[in-house]
């Protein structure tokens, strides 16, 4: 069993890496065909199945998913310990059976993993709480298993960039720590340091609150007109939060997901139009 989830776990960071849509660590989507956005999902499976049940991707072979954060949050085992992982296998399931056509992109949860720090949600220190969750199911294997979803975690892509000018990653770099952001990370090969504060993976994947300012500054900068981000959490299940910003969120029952022609332009209040409540999905 452990070694069957390890190689599991190495066949999707292939099929990561392998990804034909994938330059560097952004994936650059074409103008054709569509795409289904999710937001955090945080151990959410009745939501990643209606996520799944929508974009029906073996009936639409030109349709694309995106996905977030699926760790951390959830069902717990009878000693409070986080079985998010469990989701994170049948993500990565998800992606081969579609591997050009399922894109999980990196979230700050997943760097805390990667790094072994310290991240609070719901008061719980979340990285204790499921390798406590793995030990108890997997014993001695536990940090072979450890490993495995680190190496996982670190080849997603960080960014989706489509023709259509809209810009998708967890997050974007905050007001504050800005210029300290390198857009130059996106093309070359992740390093491990570049998952640890300040580096521009950390970066991209923490910032909250961001600035018109910056807002029109890192439109700039990645040349899109508009950004869909995750991170922030959301009560209602989504909220425009500028001029050019969408946010997401699929990690509870108001939870959304977002259907996006890849043909077409849009503005944002086309955009908000498309969401679509996860709970509407049968």
């Amino acid at each position: 069993m452990p070694q069957t989830i390890i190689d599991l776990l190495n066949k999707g960071g292939q099929a990561n890496n392998a990804d034909k849509f994938r330059r560097g660590n952004l994936i650059h989507l074409p103008a054709a065909g569509s795409l289904i956005v999710g937001g955090d999902i945080h151990g959410h499976r009745r939501n990643f199945e209606r996520i799944i049940a929508f974009a029906d991707l073996a009936s639409n072979p030109q349709r694309h998913v995106i996905l977030q954060e699926i760790i951390h949050g959830g069902p717990q085992d009878s000693k409070g310990g986080c079985l998010s992982y469990k989701l994170l296998f049948d993500a990565v399931r998800y992606k081969l059976s579609f591997p050009d056509r399922v894109h999980i992109i990196m979230g700050n949860h997943d760097t805390t993993f990667i790094n072994n720090t310290e991240v609070m949600k719901n008061g719980k220190e979340m990285n204790r709480a499921m390798r406590l969750a793995l030990e108890r199911e997997f014993q001695q294997a536990r940090d072979d298993i450890v490993l495995a979803i680190k190496q996982f975690l670190f080849s997603q892509p960080l960014a989706v960039r489509c023709d259509n000018r809209i810009w998708l990653s967890h997050s974007l770099p905050s007001d504050r720590l800005v210029d300290k952001f390198d857009r130059q990370f996106l093309d070359r090969q992740l390093k491990i340091n570049d998952c640890e504060k300040p580096g521009s993976a950390y970066l991209l994947t923490w910032g909250r609150k961001h600035s018109q300012a910056l807002l029109d500054k890192m439109a700039k900068l990645f040349d899109v007109d508009i950004f869909i981000l995750g991170h922030q959490p959301q009560q209602q299940g989504w909220c425009q939060a500028g001029r050019n910003l969408i946010i997401i969120a699929s990690d509870h029952n108001h939870g959304c997901l977002l259907s996006i022609d890849l043909a077409k332009y849009y503005t944002i209040e086309e955009l908000t139009d498309l969401m679509v409540p996860l709970a509407s999905i049968p």
